[in-house]
């Protein structure tokens, strides 16, 4: 049945509160789906970023950001999709909070071409890639010259739209060659807060 979603307890309580509940049905029955339909694929397969929102097993949250080839964001069938985890700075951030907690939230927007974006909430678990790859034809090998080693599988518990009066209209502007995996302190962005820079001051005071 289409539209299942039913609500946290917070958000029944606040709809009864500010008489939203008309609404909030509305929305619930007409966008909210279990599975990812045919449109929301297509849109998924030309996507080339993504904001991951995670949390641990306390409810501290962190929010990241993702990107790579259209499609890097691979759809697995309609109820389940996968990203590769690649190189980043060895924090494991998004990995530490599924390994202690799957929920998961990732919201894609297409700033570009139609103004508008996807929710996608559901339950992760991170596969190592020989072992995703035994299971799933058609998986990428690497992602812009990496290495993929392992891949957050997530089972699609609800999708609905992100409405796009709000969504900037963005163009995609040249940039110098990216260097993609580096090390290099510069390549990266630097000390571009200076929290480095506050981290010294401290241990020379």
């Amino acid at each position: 049945m289409p539209g299942i979603r039913n609500g946290s307890d917070g958000e029944r309580e606040l709809q009864e509160r500010y008489s939203t509940e008309d609404r909030a049905e509305r929305f619930y029955r007409d966008q909210v789906r279990e599975r990812l339909n045919a449109h929301m694929i297509e849109f998924i397969r030309r996507m080339d970023m993504a904001f991951i929102a995670t949390s641990d097993k306390h409810g501290e949250c962190d929010s990241s950001f993702r990107a790579g080839q259209p499609g890097f964001l691979h759809v697995i069938d309609e109820h389940t999709v996968a990203y590769p985890e690649l190189r980043g700075n060895g924090v494991m951030a998004s990995l530490g909070n599924i390994l202690e907690n799957p929920h998961i939230g990732i919201l894609m927007i297409d700033f570009v071409q139609d103004l508008i974006g996807l929710h996608i909430n559901g339950t992760a678990r991170v596969v190592d890639d020989a072992l995703l790859r035994r299971c799933v034809h058609g998986l990428p090998h690497d992602e812009r010259g990496r290495t993929i080693e392992r891949w957050v599988v997530v089972d699609v518990e609800e999708a609905y739209i992100h409405c796009r009066k709000h969504i900037p209209h963005l163009v995609p502007a040249p940039r110098e060659p990216r260097q993609w995996g580096t090390d290099n302190i510069r390549a990266k962005g630097g000390d571009y807060f200076h929290t480095k820079a506050e981290t010294k001051a401290l241990v020379e005071y």
